[in-house]
């Protein structure tokens, strides 16, 4: 059975979370959280995406945003994928660094 898609529009807010897989670390650091920081700020001109709050955790991260264009899943792909794959390559890891898809 398919999931249900996301309710998604221009000037919609969120909360998203994702969590480490199997409960595990995803920020080993301060480094991974500025990377985390700078990744979103890259990806901020093409999706414009306003962050209003926030919190990562070691093992999970909460982000309360909105999305002017309402593109939510094509952002959080290229976020999550582009940080797993920086974690992955510093941590010298593989495979899935999240447990699923996110939650809005």
């Amino acid at each position: 059975m398919a999931r249900a898609l996301r309710i998604e529009f221009p000037g919609a807010f969120y909360h998203v979370i994702n969590r480490g897989v199997e409960q595990r670390t995803i920020f080993g650091d301060e480094k991974d959280y500025k990377y985390f920081f700078a990744l979103c700020r890259r990806l901020y001109p093409r999706y414009k995406v306003t962050f209003h709050s926030y919190c990562l955790m070691p093992n999970h991260y909460h982000l309360f945003l909105q999305t002017p264009r309402g593109h939510l899943h094509q952002f959080m792909q290229d976020l999550n994928s582009q940080y797993s794959q920086y974690y992955n390559r510093r941590h010298r890891r593989v495979g899935p660094l999240f447990q699923g898809r996110y939650r809005a």
